[in-house]
């Protein structure tokens, strides 16, 4: 099991990183060297843990870093590298935190080796993290995991969008599910519905639908950041549309959504309709569908359209940004 993860981290390492570095008071460190012809580089952190997930009865068999329906493992990695694109960040390495009442190998293996994948996805190396026993603090296989990843971006390149104008265009990156967002509520309506999780939601099991792991949208970004000047993107995380785009706007600026330019994903219909929630209340909690929106001049947008596809993303034009009077809610859905 222990030669497995360690050949996770190998597979996983990225040009520039040195690798394990022993800490003194520490398991395990990492260390890494940069060269870039660069006059001033900024080194950009984030760190997410799995956050809550619903319980399922049975426990499925997926313990990878994919995510099951006990704990999300899988979607720190996810998280944290799309956290660190929309500043115009590129991921360069994680480390993993795994906390467990008593160490199962076979399963902390499978977590691993799935973190590593994903961090494959956003060309980041895994080097590394720390492993904990805590007998007492978890019960039977239940385990917790945090994760931490840092990125670099040169700083006059910051994506920050203090570039955004009225006329921009929106655009949007389709999710691959509710990525992290919305946990609590989804483990209330599960409780609440006694919901059957093996039933077919637009294909596939309501338990595989709710779980699969967030899209890593950090390569197509890479691609399309040396073809178009970006002015601001939004990763849609807990909050949803309507918390986190306003994040990213200029105080002047309303983010006008087409709510038909895309078809809301059978899951989110489920969600939506067993447990009796608002339109509102379902762009302030999910992503709906939507993972990521990117904003871009009117004169960009072609371009950007077919970089991304290119990049084997599925874009859509979602909204606009138009001019803010000073009365109206930073998000407009339409």
């Amino acid at each position: 099991g222990g030669a497995a993860a360690r050949n996770a981290l190998q597979r996983q390492r990225r040009h520039g990183v040195l690798g394990r570095v022993p800490l003194p008071g520490h398991a395990a460190g990492a260390a890494g060297q940069v060269r870039r012809a660069a006059t001033h580089v900024a080194l950009l952190g984030q760190a997410p843990g799995a956050g809550p997930a619903p319980p399922a009865h049975p426990r499925p068999a997926r313990r990878d870093g994919g995510g099951g329906l006990q704990r999300r493992p899988g979607q720190g990695r996810g998280m944290c590298a799309n956290d660190l694109i929309v500043a115009g960040a590129e991921p360069l390495f994680f480390l993993d935190y795994y906390a467990t009442g008593k160490l199962d190998v076979e399963i902390a293996t499978r977590v691993v080796t799935g973190i590593g994948e994903g961090c494959a996805l956003a060309g980041a190396s895994l080097v590394g993290g720390e492993t904990a026993e805590m007998p007492g603090m978890y019960e039977g296989e239940d385990y917790d995991l945090a994760g931490f990843c840092v990125g670099i971006v040169e700083k006059s390149k910051i994506i920050d969008g203090t570039k955004v104008v009225p006329g921009n265009v929106l655009i949007g990156l389709p999710a691959s599910g509710p990525h992290s967002n919305g946990y609590s509520l989804i483990r209330k309506i599960i409780e609440v519905s006694r919901a059957d999780l093996q039933q077919d939601i637009g294909g596939v099991s309501l338990g595989e639908a709710l779980m699969e792991p967030t899209r890593i949208y950090v390569k197509a970004l890479l691609t399309l950041f040396k073809q178009v000047d970006v002015k601001a993107l939004s990763h849609i995380t807990g909050g949803g549309l309507l918390e986190n785009i306003p994040r990213v706007l200029p105080a002047n600026s309303v983010a006008v959504i087409e709510t038909q330019s895309w078809q809301q994903p059978a899951v989110f219909n489920w969600l939506q309709s067993q447990g009796n929630v608002t339109d509102t209340e379902m762009y302030r909690t999910f992503n709906c569908g939507v993972g990521m929106v990117i904003v871009v001049t009117e004169e960009d947008q072609a371009q950007a359209l077919s970089t991304l596809a290119e990049a084997g993303e599925s874009p859509w034009v979602i909204g606009h940004i138009q001019q803010n009077d000073g009365s109206q809610d930073a998000v407009l859905m339409r």
